[in-house]
């Protein structure tokens, strides 16, 4: 491993990787290419008139009719994307004249969480007929307008939290109280049914590959991340390697594919306060094709979860206990769970963030990729939190 300069990897070890590691088509693109530019200058600030310098460029190209651009203005929030929001005066096709707010949504140089927007759009635009979504308008993922492959999407109304509530970095621990945890549990469950019932198969979404149902279904998606952690690891951590084999000699068989979220938690839903209804779910780039357990077990992580207000009942995702969000489940969706397909992505979605913040989260701060350095560098720390509870789930499996 000493003997690899990762940080300008040869074509020789990424082919090597992309052998050991055989994954989706598209994030072995995606996987590639971040590979490809790592020896290529780091990440410089980008201004709000280069944002709408290749805005405008962009919208040439795909408008016919004149628009205005107004009120560009920066976005805060979120650990790896870069985010400006604007109004757009322009002919809106099937509506006329009008200014819809929209943002931009576009990487850095190298992101923690390395991802396609091609496949971000399609779901999206799929999901839009049965969940709140924003809606989507163009993609740049090339580039050939922006410095950095780039979405823009409408703007969605909506709060994170409460008036008042605190939470942590990318909305974790939000509590909801009582009264608003019970309308937006409700609702929590029953987007997440429609989502993992939904037949994707008739919707537009080329990106996503379709893994073999059985015994090996999540091999593709496991690989990913196996992949990731070579590719940014700065030093070896035995338990990863351990957790990796484990995942890889414990697949649980699948019957039935669902389309799976893959961040589906409080901090990454939009609510509007005055009717207490989500109104946009956001951060689908993880989405693709597998078992609907691997959602239901994240929205159960313990590290996703917190006290309700007699100190003592466990909250998962601030949404209820684990026994009431799992018996609505199952009643909404008709589904079975098993308890021990939930613990086996319990254990990945540990080891899926340990290798986040541990290996993704330092690579690109460590080389300058990124406006989000100093951010990245702080979440490291999580990342042996990660560890324990990866320990102790593996131990608890034997």
């Amino acid at each position: 491993m000493n003997a690899i300069d990762k940080n300008n990897p040869s074509p020789e070890w990424i082919a090597s990787l992309r052998k050991r590691f055989p994954t989706e088509k598209e994030m072995d693109r995606v996987l590639t290419r971040k590979l490809q530019r790592r020896s290529g200058p780091g990440y410089s600030p980008v201004s709000l008139e280069t944002f709408c310098a290749s805005l405008q460029s962009l919208l040439r190209a795909e408008l016919k009719d004149p628009f205005e651009i107004r009120e560009v203005r920066w976005l805060s929030g979120g650990a790896s994307k870069l985010q400006v929001a604007f109004k757009l005066d322009w002919n809106q096709p099937g509506v006329g004249r009008t200014v819809t707010p929209m943002v931009i949504r576009m990487e850095p140089a190298e992101s923690i969480v390395e991802t396609s927007r091609l496949r971000e759009f399609q779901i999206i635009k799929a999901v839009e007929e049965i969940l709140p979504v924003p809606p989507v308008y163009w993609i740049d993922d090339e580039p050939q307008y922006f410095p950095y492959p780039t979405i823009i999407y409408g703007f969605a109304e909506g709060v994170v939290k409460p008036s008042g509530a605190g939470s942590n970095v990318s909305g974790l621990g939000i509590d909801f109280g009582p009264e608003l945890r019970k309308v937006l549990g409700k609702q929590f469950v029953e987007h997440l049914a429609k989502l993992h019932t939904w037949d994707w198969s008739k919707a537009n979404l080329s990106s996503l590959d379709v893994p073999p149902l059985g015994r090996r279904t999540f091999e593709m998606h496991l690989n990913w991340w196996r992949r990731v952690w070579e590719e940014d690891c700065n030093r070896d951590v035995p338990l990863l390697r351990f957790a990796a084999n484990w995942l890889d000699n414990n697949m649980p068989a699948a019957d039935r594919l669902s389309l799976i979220h893959g961040d589906y938690r409080a901090g990454n839903f939009l609510f509007t306060e005055h009717d207490q209804r989500i109104s946009a779910w956001l951060d689908w780039e993880l989405g693709h094709l597998g078992d609907f357990h691997e959602d239901v077990a994240y929205i159960t992580r313990p590290d996703l979860s917190h006290f309700a207000e007699d100190g003592s009942t466990v909250l998962y995702s601030g949404m209820g206990t684990k026994e009431a969000l799992y018996e609505a489940y199952e009643k909404a969706t008709g589904f079975t769970i098993n308890q021990k397909t939930i613990d086996y992505y319990h254990i990945f979605h540990m080891y899926r963030s340990a290798v986040i913040v541990i290996a993704s989260g330092y690579r690109p701060a460590c080389n300058g990729k990124t406006h989000q350095d100093i951010l990245l560098t702080w979440i490291m720390g999580f990342g042996y939190l990660n560890l324990d509870l990866l320990r102790k789930m593996l131990e608890e499996v034997g």
